[in-house]
């Protein structure tokens, strides 16, 4: 049998990665973990992989864990399907319900590829590096085949991001002069703030790898 075993995170999907997650969080059996990490990752039914050799297992199990300690850069455009995608060109033009979505689900494994519609949308016009996408809309598909080395990208991209997004979004909503809005949208209180989801991003960064034990 022809396995193919990927070793960057491109070659895996945020939906693999939500599924390979919600195992994790129940089952603590090491062997199973390593069984279902193959059977997920390698596309493989769950069968085929107990009759696997142990040490060629444990090689797969080797390399998947690898891929997971990679940090890649964020990803400007990228192609899933027939359609090209891009990153939100313009921060600073992000609307409030971008943000609140944005803020709300980024902090969820189950629910990051509602974030990941507000961050990249199909492109609309591109003359070399300069691109426009289409407006955000909630009934977009879900972008759960979006490669994990894009979502990745753009998660350390708003960590080191940091206090200049926190800035941008403090100034764009005292514009908005309603301050009781921007008192609640920024309170940790209401676990919406921009400095919540910050620290929600830590703690995602200090958990990104996969690991069995």
């Amino acid at each position: 049998m022809e396995l193919i075993v990927p070793n960057n995170l491109s070659e895996i999907t945020l939906k693999q990665y939500q599924r390979f997650l919600k195992i994790q969080e129940k089952e603590t059996d090491e062997n199973f973990l390593r069984c279902k990490m193959i059977e997920i990752f390698c596309n493989i039914d769950a069968k085929t992989v107990r009759k696997m050799k142990l040490s060629d297992a444990e090689k797969i199990t080797s390399i998947l864990s690898d891929m997971f300690e990679q940090k890649p850069q964020l990803v400007q455009t990228f192609k899933l399907g027939d359609v090209n995608y891009g990153f939100i060109p313009d921060l600073d033009e992000i609307s409030l319900g971008e943000y609140i979505d944005l803020d709300t689900h980024i902090s969820q494994w189950d629910k990051m590829h509602v974030a990941m519609n507000v961050l990249y949308r199909p492109i609309k016009e591109q003359i070399k590096d300069k691109y426009t996408i289409v407006p955000y809309d909630t009934t977009n598909e879900p972008l759960d085949e979006i490669p994990m080395d894009v979502v990745f990208g753009s998660i350390f991209f708003f960590y080191n991001l940091g206090i200049d997004l926190s800035q941008t979004m403090m100034n764009y909503l005292e514009e908005e002069g309603d301050s009781p809005l921007m008192e609640h949208l920024t309170s940790t209180e209401n676990g919406v703030g921009i400095k919540a989801s910050m620290g929600y991003l830590k703690e995602m960064l200090q958990d990104l790898k996969i690991s069995l034990n």
